[in-house]
């Protein structure tokens, strides 16, 4: 069930959620955390539906909070909320809430949201495309246990990495790190296989993949060899060398949803190696809202120099 609330308050909502709730017998019970999604409109819809599917997996109320331009003469009349309440089928397995803020009302989203947050239920707070420059620091960053960034989605993605590296505090995350998941577990289970001294490493991808630096770096770290970064045709990362004094370990995607993993003495293996939807990303996130403390030793890592960052393939 959908409901419209035109210049409305947090109050209005809630109280608007609690009789859609009663009049379709769906109980509030259940869900396990509130998701806060801070967009645009060009990016509300896919960031909407991604939470919705992730919800499957984690029911929470979803809260979408889109500060508006002032556009036409209703909008310049000044301050408004309106907002878009989904109860039942519309919203999958929790609630949805889309917010649309007007005004001087945009300024203080966080006096919105504080009253429509599930009592006693953690909170994440995802920002799609635009994220402030400290998230623990920002109103609504402020009040969550996890904050979820994406460097992937901004222009300049490698100077996202260096702020998010200068302002990091326990709970922050990025979705650029998330993406590494099954590459990390490949590279874990080759290790374990290969039992060699690694004394070199390469990484391989697009130019100014966030994932692939993050990659690069927690190699760095955790195989204590410098990490030549190598600048592919994409997409993505597309191969991950790992040199021995027996050979070289390798895993290689150039393109498509199957990777070839290559150990010294072995014969190759096909392995399924996609890349997954954001919604697949969201879940895994919302899976555990500690700290993530390998993302920050990731992102604190050593950076590519400007000479490893232009080497092509």
């Amino acid at each position: 069930m959908k409901i419209d609330l035109t210049d409305t308050t947090a109050s209005k909502i809630n109280k608007a959620l609690v009789e859609t709730r009663r009049a379709i017998g769906i109980p509030a019970v259940g869900m396990v955390l509130t998701m806060v999604i801070v967009t645009d409109e060009e990016n509300a819809y896919d960031a909407t539906k991604a939470a919705q599917d992730a919800a499957r997996e984690h029911p929470s109320r979803t809260l979408v909070v889109i500060k508006r331009t002032a556009r036409t003469p209703r909008d310049r009349q000044g301050t408004r909320l309106d907002a878009e309440a989904r109860v039942g089928a519309d919203a999958g397995t929790g609630e949805t809430v889309i917010l649309r803020l007007y005004g001087e009302v945009g300024q203080h989203a966080d006096s919105v949201v504080l009253p429509l947050l599930l009592p006693d239920a953690p909170v994440v707070v995802w920002w799609p495309v635009d994220a402030p420059e400290v998230p623990v620091k920002d109103p609504l960053g402020a009040l969550a246990a996890r904050r979820i960034t994406d460097a992937y989605a901004v222009e300049e993605p490698l100077a996202a990495l260096a702020a998010r590296a200068a302002s990091y505090a326990p709970g922050d995350t990025d979705l650029a790190w998330t993406r590494l998941t099954p590459w990390r577990s490949m590279l874990a289970a080759a290790l374990d296989q290969a039992r060699a001294e690694i004394v070199s490493a390469a990484v391989e991808s697009e130019a100014e993949n966030p994932s692939a630096e993050l990659l690069a770096r927690w190699l760095g770290v955790r195989l204590g060899v410098p990490v030549e970064r190598v600048t592919t045709a994409g997409p993505v990362v597309t191969a991950v060398r790992l040199g021995t004094a027996n050979g070289e370990i390798r895993i290689d995607r150039p393109e498509g949803p199957v990777a070839t993993l290559s150990l010294p003495g072995q014969p190759e293996r096909t392995l399924a190696l996609k890349v997954r939807p954001t919604a697949e990303l969201i879940a895994e996130e919302l899976r555990r809202l500690d700290a993530d403390e390998m993302y920050a030793v990731a992102l604190h890592g050593e950076a590519a120099t400007p000479k490893e960052s232009v080497h092509h393939a």
